[in-house]
């Protein structure tokens, strides 16, 4: 038996048992008469004594481990004398009798600990050594956690985990599949799913009502930090729904994930169309732990000579409550940011409400302080507070304050990462109009249904058509979406040619689904949660790499296995896929 208890689980009630523990030398400690070792598993760490004065032979034997050394020992648990109170096993240490080693190892080429010296590549090159820390175990366990959270409740309310295939067909709405080449069908290929979507359809027109699946998916675009090439999703489908049903029974998923895993009781989740949310936020996911709603003041602004201003579509401020505080120099910083290529502002207004209620503005030479004053009304200043003012295309400066908005919610530490503010976002549109390609795409999906009350609009005004779709956003972060989908033949059809596909092209692509709406299909619609990404907002984290045991870096390799990488020639060869690179001179 290599091991009678695991490395965090003898405590001092265990004192003069004899015992033996496995694992990983963490670090030694030679004090001459006494040799000290930390032993590391996934559990925790026990500290192991050699006394040289009861077995000197055992003691050399000690000096001798090397970190990462895989060993065995037996002894027995004594009490300690200098107690660790920030490990659970500190009481106790083991008068180690016998020593084994398992397996030496190299030195390791970063420090295995909490906090590390090794840089983000080197620890993706050598993610088995990673995968020992302390931080990076404990984010796998979270997600450990959360999975099986998320079973428990899907479980209780009679949820079927179903799994779809992973070799389909390519489909051209969406992001960039990857492909997959087919022996046995030389030059045929499949795809990769992006999502189960077409299959959940289908299992709904099965009559297996409730339907979820944590799955991976694959995208073949350019990654960030919230992104990867093969990503992890919550996928989950009901018939016989509306959206309300589906609202209230995922967002009791989202409050029994916090309760459960973060003991923490989510608020009620609020609910904000697309249209305020741009309106107010610039943005379809909103961060609403604090204020800084947008204020449109182009009516006030425009006709004072201020060119900047005369010329733009819309002028948009927001008011920075206690700002009067930051310096000249903090706000040159501010517009510094704005100007960068990710924002792409070309400049920022300012006005200072001061204590005694002066007002003192970047542009003081055209408006007066009454003018300015109205500016104070509208964005419901008070004195110590700072407003700020973006112009230009309406879109453009929305998006653009709403980067404002969140660097300025960060610098003013209203971004608490220990509170959450969950948001419905609903009533989408369902189409939005690509000027490159000239026609509609799915601002979601093609089998998205549009609002009943708008299904007149898609004869006369398709683009005014509302989508009956909803996200889900906490803090900013997009964390599932999803939308009641189409169930008639007639209607999906319509979709289709919407979005520009021809009758072939439809029934080449995705027929299969066309014919299954003829045998029976029911009302349903479903959602998929971002399981990488609630993860990562669970841990406190940006990137949701820290939460994937095996993930790629910023250029979609894995620098572990080295893939991407070449195939050989006679593979090539099975697959019909052997490319003639000569060139002709």
């Amino acid at each position: 038996m290599y091991r009678s208890h695991t490395n965090g689980e003898l405590r001092i009630e265990h004192v003069n048992q004899e015992v033996s523990l496995s694992g990983w030398v963490q670090k030694s400690r030679d004090l001459g008469g006494m040799t000290f070792v930390d032993l590391r598993d996934r559990y925790g760490i026990t500290q192991l004594a050699f006394n040289e004065e009861i077995n000197s032979s055992l003691s050399d034997s000690a000096r001798k481990l090397g970190r990462e050394f895989v060993i065995q020992i037996k002894g027995t648990v004594k009490e300690r004398s200098s107690k660790n109170k920030n490990i659970a096993t500190g009481e106790i240490e083991i008068e180690v009798t016998e020593l084994i080693v398992l397996n030496e190892s190299k030195t390791p080429p970063f420090t295995i600990e909490d906090k590390t010296d090794g840089g983000d590549e080197l620890r993706m090159k050598y993610r088995y050594l990673d995968l020992r820390r302390n931080p990076v175990k404990e984010n796998l366990m979270l997600r450990h956690k959360i999975g099986l959270a998320t079973r428990n409740y899907m479980n209780n309310l009679d949820f079927l985990e179903i799994e779809t295939p992973f070799l389909i067909k390519s489909t051209p709405e969406g992001a960039r599949d990857f492909v997959v080449p087919s022996r046995m069908n030389e030059g045929q290929f499949y795809a990769l799913p992006q999502s189960p979507q077409t299959f959940k359809q289908l299992l709904m027109v099965s009559g297996y009502d409730r339907y979820f699946q944590i799955v991976k998916c694959f995208r073949d675009e350019d990654l960030r930090a919230d992104r990867q090439p093969e990503f992890t999703q919550i996928d989950c489908e009901m018939a016989f729904v509306e959206q309300e049903d589906i609202l209230q029974t995922f967002e009791g998923l989202i409050q029994y994930l916090f309760s459960e895993v973060l003991k923490v009781t989510l608020p009620d989740v609020k609910r904000m169309t697309y249209v305020d949310a741009m309106k107010n936020y610039g943005s379809d996911k909103p961060d609403i732990r604090f204020d800084m709603k947008f204020k449109y003041l182009t009516e006030l602004v425009k006709g004072k000579d201020f060119k900047i201003f005369d010329e733009a579509e819309e002028i948009i401020a927001i008011n920075v409550e206690g700002g009067n505080k930051l310096t000249r120099k903090e706000i040159d910083k501010i517009t510094d940011y704005v100007k960068t290529p990710q924002v792409g502002a070309k400049g920022l207004i300012y006005c200072r409400v001061n204590e005694d209620g002066t007002l003192k503005s970047s542009v003081d030479k055209f408006y007066n302080q009454d003018e300015l004053a109205k500016w104070v009304s509208t964005c419901d200043s008070k004195p110590g507070d700072l407003i700020f003012l973006l112009s230009g295309d309406t879109i453009k400066a929305q998006s653009q304050m709403n980067d404002l908005r969140l660097h300025m919610g960060t610098m003013m530490e209203l971004r608490d990462g220990k509170t959450f503010a969950p948001l419905w976002v609903l009533d989408f549109p369902l189409l939005e109009w690509d000027e490159d390609s000239n026609r509609f795409h799915a601002m979601h999906h093609p089998f998205t249904s549009p609002k009943k009350e708008d299904f007149d609009l898609l004869e006369s005004d398709p683009g005014k058509v509302r989508a009956n779709a909803y996200d889900l956003v906490i803090n900013g972060v997009e964390i599932g979406g999803g939308s009641i989908r189409i169930h008639d033949r007639d209607i999906q059809s319509r979709m289709f040619d919407l979005l520009g596909f021809t009758k072939e092209e439809a029934e080449a692509q995705f027929g299969f689904l066309m014919s299954a709406f003829e045998y029976g299909a029911p009302p349903h619609g479903g959602i998929a949660f971002g399981f990488d990404r609630i993860c990562s907002i669970f841990g406190g984290s940006e990137s949701i790499r820290d939460y994937i045991a095996f993930p790629k870096n910023n250029s979609g390799r894995d620098v572990m296995i080295d893939a991407p990488a070449n195939v050989d020639d006679a593979q090539l060869d099975e697959l019909g896929l052997k490319l003639d690179i000569s060139l002709e001179k």
